[in-house]
């Protein structure tokens, strides 16, 4: 007997009437046509069962602080991290974790399954360490958090960043983070990917660098991590996150540095909502997008994923923890407006970020976890149009969230009564 079967199932590969049976928090089968008993039993109704939605890259010590001690008036992004400095003195570890236990609620209910957030370690108490050590333990059984040592003003630039971030890393934090753009000059961005990567290097670890989050087209970190990444061994391990200087950049030097990222192995995070409001701020007009070059890293074989970066805090004052919002905004800013694109968008929200983040057991494939998600739409791309409803959220293949569908009940004049889902009115779709 099995624990649960999803019935009539849209899968993210393109498969349909197909039922999923779960048993001991593992994917047992995904097969049409499934006879055999379940203690538990759903109909997804031909709806689209996915995967989780992953975050690669989050900052999970700021969320909702929106408004603490004041609103970022310029809305840029030097302006976001003076804020954050001014709210790190006076927020307390109890704070952080109120507050990110409230956005994992909303992430799980949204049906994100797993996120990586950066986390400070320009502060000497280290408090949103201990925080997000915290809330990485209340929440391990529903949402796998993997924790970034993020040295927010520059591990070279700030005198006791390195002793902090060695710090936090001694105390259990996953990831090696960096930001080579904020430090005094370029060369000391350079020799901050160099230490930083060794010490990533030395302790096995996997690195995520904030790089190049400028509209300078003279910011050229992710060469030099990439240099660094292949060096030391670490393909496959890093990620440059941002990457937003490449859209500054000229095409000739372009075409050697993708090639350099390729070689060694460096994984590419965009973050499609913040990219696109703190970029281009010093532009009158043509204006720049902002958001790194999607289309021309993927088509070169580098693993893409999006991620959401802020939802309510000094950078980003919006935000829902909704990955296909996420989604929707890259794909529309880089111009991804194939069906395989949009398909892939979709891909750059769960399986790549996966990938990038190096879960294990993640998938809709038999003896994978039974992590997955129940959406009000038929397909990947219905999905993103949509910004779909989720239905249902189940993890080691229990029930964790629910919600009715949405539908608007009409009653318009002259005409019978009317029920419109949104998940009906597509382009191949007769509607009265």
């Amino acid at each position: 007997m099995f624990d649960l079967i999803v019935k009539n199932a849209t899968t993210s590969d393109g498969q349909s009437g197909v039922d999923i049976a779960c048993k001991d928090g593992k994917i047992a089968a995904v097969e049409a046509g499934i006879t055999a008993e379940a203690k538990d039993t759903m109909d997804a109704g031909g709806n689209l069962v996915s995967p989780p939605f992953v975050d690669p890259h989050f900052h999970m010590d700021a969320t909702l602080s929106l408004g603490k001690p004041r609103m970022n008036v310029s809305g840029t992004l030097l302006e976001g991290i003076a804020l954050w400095g001014e709210l790190k003195p006076i927020q307390s570890v109890d704070d952080i974790v109120e507050r990110a236990m409230r956005y994992c609620n909303l992430a799980v209910a949204k049906g994100i399954g797993a996120i990586r957030s950066h986390v400070d370690t320009c502060d000497d108490e280290l408090k949103g360490v201990q925080a997000l050590l915290e809330v990485r333990e209340k929440v391990k059984n529903y949402l796998d958090l993997q924790l970034v040592a993020f040295p927010q003003d520059g591990v070279l630039r700030d005198s006791t960043a390195m002793n902090n971030t060695v710090r936090a890393l001694d105390m259990g934090v996953d990831v090696v983070g960096g930001i080579p753009h904020f430090e005094r000059t370029m060369a000391h961005g350079a020799e901050s990917i160099r230490l930083l990567c060794e010490i990533a290097e030395k302790r096995g670890l996997m690195v995520d660098m904030h790089c190049d989050e400028s509209d300078d087209p003279h910011s050229r970190h992710i060469e030099t991590l990439a240099y660094e990444t292949q060096r030391l061994g670490l393909k496959g391990r890093v990620a440059g996150s941002h990457l937003t200087s490449m859209h500054s950049m000229d095409n000739y030097y372009v075409s050697k540095l993708i090639p350099l990222m390729v070689e060694a192995g460096v994984h590419a995070i965009p973050n499609p909502l913040i990219n696109i409001m703190l970029q281009g701020r010093h532009d009158t007009y043509p204006k720049r997008r902002g958001q790194t070059r999607v289309r021309e890293l993927r088509d070169a074989g580098i693993m893409v994923g999006f991620g959401s970066d802020c939802v309510m805090d000094p950078w980003y004052s919006l935000g829902k923890a909704d990955m296909l919002d996420v989604a929707f905004m890259g794909l529309h800013v880089g111009q991804l407006s194939s069906r395989a694109d949009m398909d892939w968008c979709f891909e750059a929200v769960t399986g790549n970020s996966a990938r990038i983040m190096g879960l294990e057991g993640y998938g809709l494939s038999k003896g994978c976890d039974a992590h997955f998600v129940i959406l009000q739409a038929k397909d990947k791309i219905e999905a993103i149009r949509l910004r779909a409803h989720r239905l249902a959220v189940f993890r080691h293949g229990q029930l964790i969230s629910q919600s009715a569908p949405i539908q608007y009940n009409l009653a318009l004049p002259d005409r019978p009564s009317l029920t419109v889902d949104e998940s009906q009115v597509s382009g191949s779709s007769s509607t009265n």
